[in-house]
């Protein structure tokens, strides 16, 4: 009660012992009082408590604060999911970016796909016990019941990188779109940077496209507005490069290997790529076993791929992205929780569509909109119960998310089981399943 202004979720266990005699509890006292939270193997704090006869629950947090009580009449284990803000209360000392650093060495950074999406390789993780498997990606039905609801984002990579010349001066240059802002304008990043202010003029391929710096924003992107004739897209995809990853150094020989297989609605600076090992075969398997599929929408902006600078997480400011949740897919997300299935989100982004639209009581209705949404330990998953996803940077705000799910300890340790056993990383490697 006393930590209710800071959003702490408590919940009582129905784990209530009537077994132990009051004796030998109220011997027990003094120990725990000492002692009051420890962490259980899936990364939660529990607080031991007591209640007297006729004082309620106020006077089980006499006991978390050293108070011995005079009767015991039961106790209870109470499940404190916001770990971090009571670790920061009680020690001050808020969890840390290093806290999620693991060594990766460069060489287990996949450059390219493999020629079979589904045959890349499946960690499976068990975010209760921590117990890992190694599997191939085409297992995942084994692990699928029928009832559960599979939620993909359908969003597609434009071809957003743009290089071209200077006008006049012919120098090179380079524009990223990042963001459509109407009326043939785009947020964007641009390069170099001192060569292209307002009013900056820019040609690409051959004058089919042109560009002019119309405005320049605080965080150093551009506003640029496009002439050309026909169709942006058609011209865009003509001209346009994909816009991988920094990490990612190789030409990319077939760009749909940066697309998923149900990509659809084109916005994406970055690949949802967790769903990039689904065939459409393997999606037919998994109907077929009596799955659902559900799709939404969030446009992967290039904020994915930043670095978290502050020393404490929660000093980080998120990005935002756009997304959308379609009233089929609410529907099948809140008839899948009354009928005891499971909903699976395929990676990060559909995580974070589906925990940033959802009610606090975990419905889902039809919505649009940005999300800048930030999960990390603590964080009470409101819809989702289980997550395909890849591997992930060190001390990024995706690893901070799995480890929201399983647990620091349990995340990093199959990291490190993932390094030793040769795994591939990052955005064309391998796969984890954690539920």
């Amino acid at each position: 009660q006393g930590f209710g202004s800071h959003g702490v979720q408590l919940q009582a266990n129905a784990a209530a012992s009537s077994s132990p005699a009051t004796a030998s509890l109220s011997r027990r006292a003094k120990r725990y009082s000492t002692a009051p939270f420890w962490c259980d193997r899936a990364g939660h704090l529990r607080i031991k408590c007591y209640y007297l006869k006729g004082c309620g629950f106020a006077a089980a947090f006499g006991a978390f604060r050293g108070v011995r009580p005079q009767k015991v009449v039961e106790r209870r284990e109470i499940l404190y999911y916001n770990k971090m803000l009571l670790y920061e209360r009680m020690c001050g000392m808020p969890m840390k970016t290093h806290d999620f650093y693991f060594d990766l060495p460069p060489e287990l950074i996949a450059q390219t796909p493999i020629p079979q999406r589904d045959a890349s390789r499946l960690l499976v993780l068990d975010k209760e016990t921590g117990a890992t498997e190694h599997r191939h990606f085409f297992d995942l039905p084994e692990y699928m019941r029928p009832g559960d609801c599979l939620i993909l984002n359908n969003s597609r990579v434009l071809p957003a990188r743009l290089l071209g010349h200077r006008v006049p001066g012919g120098g090179v240059c380079e524009i990223l779109l990042l963001i459509d802002r109407g009326s043939n304008v785009w947020e964007c990043l641009v390069r170099p940077g001192k060569k292209l202010r307002t009013g900056a003029k820019v040609t690409f391929g051959d004058g089919e496209l042109t560009a002019e710096i119309a405005e320049e924003l605080p965080d150093g992107n551009r506003l640029v507005r496009f002439s050309y004739e026909g169709i942006f897209l058609e011209v865009l995809d003509r001209l346009g490069k994909m816009p991988l990853p920094p990490y990612i150094k190789e030409e990319l020989q077939d760009r749909e290997r940066y697309q998923t297989v149900y990509s659809k609605v084109n916005g994406s600076a970055a690949a949802p790529t967790a769903g990039l090992h689904f065939t459409p075969e393997l999606l037919e398997r998994v109907q077929q076993m009596g799955v659902k599929v559900g799709y939404v929408t969030l446009h992967v902006g290039l904020g994915t791929f930043r670095p978290v600078k502050e020393e404490e997480i929660t000093d980080h400011a998120m990005h935002s992205e756009y997304c959308v949740i379609p009233q089929e897919t609410a529907d099948l997300i809140n008839e899948t929780k009354r009928s005891g299935g499971r909903v699976i989100c395929v990676g990060t982004t559909s995580c974070r569509t589906v925990e940033s639209q959802a009610a606090e009581d975990g419905t889902m209705r039809a919505s649009a909109g940005w999300t800048d949404i930030f999960i990390y330990p603590g964080y009470r998953f409101k819809v989702m119960d289980a997550l395909v996803t890849n591997f992930h940077l060190p001390e990024s705000t995706l690893i901070m998310l799995v480890s929201a799910l399983a647990g620091r300890e349990h995340v990093l340790s199959a990291y490190k089981e993932a390094v030793e056993q040769r795994y591939r990383f990052f955005s064309f490697g391998d796969a984890m399943f954690i539920h």
